[in-house]
């Protein structure tokens, strides 16, 4: 317990300090004073109690224990050059791990990769390679980390940049995948991926759903706006043989064979499709630039991984 009160009472002489400097706002300083009442009163010490003073001050203490603390990580963070043997084995491993990644065993191929690293964590393709291995396990956070620490360690890596941006793409993080593929394309200017996945984050960045808006980005609002559109859609829905199948399917009360308290049958299904069909063959027919507009609209644009697949 006299440690303790010796403690409390550097604590309380360090806040005294801070109150007599006075830049402090009134408020800071207010807290200050309860912040010393409450210490006092728990551990029964006061300023006058000069008995429990210590040679050194808290702000001295934490100085020197600081440097050192300092001192014993410069003194860690010294790269340590592997062996010709560790080299070696880590060789293997990674290869061990490509040969995984084109076996489609990628929790193995992280392990292998892993491995490598900690023979010889200077090598920026190990890292790159294990991000790969991340994203396809679907772990985008740790391909990211990856990336990061094989550009930390080789800043010319186009390949690094180009999995990152991938990485970042499928968090949704699409602004700051562009900025990791245009480095790329400065490392690698005549690479097709990584032009066509800037591209499509490029035009992510500018899809921003409205609030009518559907999954995926997709434009209800406009799409009930098209006069085309409404026109085709409400010639369907005047069909007879479409609204006896609708009544029925939605009351549940009647099918379109007019029996009471059952389902409708199989065959009035498939005779809705048939009728969705010859809706969507009028609209190819008469409209073809608004079909275009909707493919458009739900084709799933998704980066492309092709030239990423290959592991060095």
């Amino acid at each position: 317990m006299a440690d303790q009160k010796r403690l409390a009472f550097s604590i309380i002489q360090f806040l005294h300090t801070q109150l007599q400097n006075g830049s402090m706002s009134l408020d800071a300083q207010e807290s200050l004073e309860v912040a010393i009442q409450c210490l006092e009163t728990a551990f029964g010490v006061s300023m006058e109690d000069q008995s429990l003073a210590v040679s050194q001050t808290l702000p001295e203490i934490f100085e020197a224990v600081a440097g050192k603390e300092l001192e014993h990580s410069r003194t860690n963070s010294e790269p340590v050059t592997p062996s010709e043997d560790d080299v070696a084995e880590a060789e293997r491993l990674k290869t061990e791990g490509n040969d995984q990644m084109k076996a489609e065993n990628f929790e193995a191929a992280v392990s292998f990769y892993g491995k490598a690293i900690e023979l010889n964590p200077a090598n920026a393709v190990y890292f790159c390679n294990r991000a790969a291995a991340y994203s396809k396990l679907g772990n985008y956070a740790g391909a990211v980390r990856d990336c990061e620490r094989a550009i930390g360690i080789d800043p010319s890596y186009s390949k690094a940049y180009g999995r990152m941006g991938l990485a970042l793409s499928s968090l949704n993080k699409h602004t700051e995948a562009v900025v990791y593929y245009k480095k790329a394309l400065e490392l690698d200017p005549d690479n097709e991926t990584y032009k066509s996945n800037l591209k499509i984050a490029e035009q992510k960045m500018k899809e921003t759903p409205s609030p009518t808006s559907g999954p995926g980005g997709f434009d209800l609002a406009g799409l009930l706006n098209n006069p085309g559109f409404m026109s085709m859609a409400s010639n369907l829905m005047n069909n007879p043989q479409v609204q006896q199948l609708m009544s029925g399917m939605i009351s549940g009360g009647h099918n379109a064979m007019g029996a009471t308290g059952s389902s409708p049958s199989t065959n009035d299904l498939a005779s809705l499709i048939q009728a969705g069909q010859q809706f969507a063959q009028q609209m190819q027919q008469q409209n073809p630039e608004l079909i275009e507009q909707l493919r458009s609209q739900i084709r799933s644009r998704t980066p492309s991984a092709s030239n990423e697949e290959q592991q060095e």
